[in-house]
């Protein structure tokens, strides 16, 4: 019976999944970003990932000096760029996001306009982007709402 026949292993180049971003090799250290976002006003609150110790907070509020524009994607921005810098300095590189609106049984269950500004700064800012997750609350069963018996009237 004659040997078989040897082929040359074939080599296919290894699939690069990072190609094109420029992540350093660096250890993640991860953290959790609780943005609060409300037609009134934009909270970021920067936690360790059990969300105990806060690590960096800044809102719309300590950025601009009107109060009608503390809601607005500028001051949400400004805001979420304060927060990163205070999170990079402490050693967070990399957060998981939970966005939350004042939901219940009475607030509107839409973000305000600054939560997708801040989100969008928070990447800007260098931090690595996990999750984002919406973490508004839902009502399972409602008070009664306002308005009376007969509803409100206009």
């Amino acid at each position: 019976m004659a040997p078989k026949k040897e082929y040359p292993k074939k080599e296919y180049p290894k699939k690069d999944f990072n190609r094109g971003r420029n992540y350093s090799n660096e250890k993640l250290r991860w953290g959790t970003a609780h943005i609060y976002s409300s037609y009134n006003n934009t909270i970021i609150h920067i936690t360790d990932l059990s969300g105990c110790e806060t690590i960096a907070k800044s809102s719309g509020g300590m950025v601009v000096k009107a109060h009608r524009m503390e809601s607005s994607p500028t001051a949400a921005m400004a805001a979420a760029k304060m927060a990163a810098e205070g999170a990079k300095e402490k050693g967070i590189n990399a957060i998981h996001i939970k966005v939350r609106a004042p939901g219940g049984h009475n607030g509107p269950s839409n973000a305000g306009p600054g939560g997708q500004a801040a989100i969008r700064a928070l990447s800007r800012a260098g931090l690595r982007i996990g999750i984002i997750e919406d973490v508004t609350t839902i009502p399972h069963d409602r008070c009664r709402k306002k308005g009376g018996k007969r509803g409100r009237r206009v």
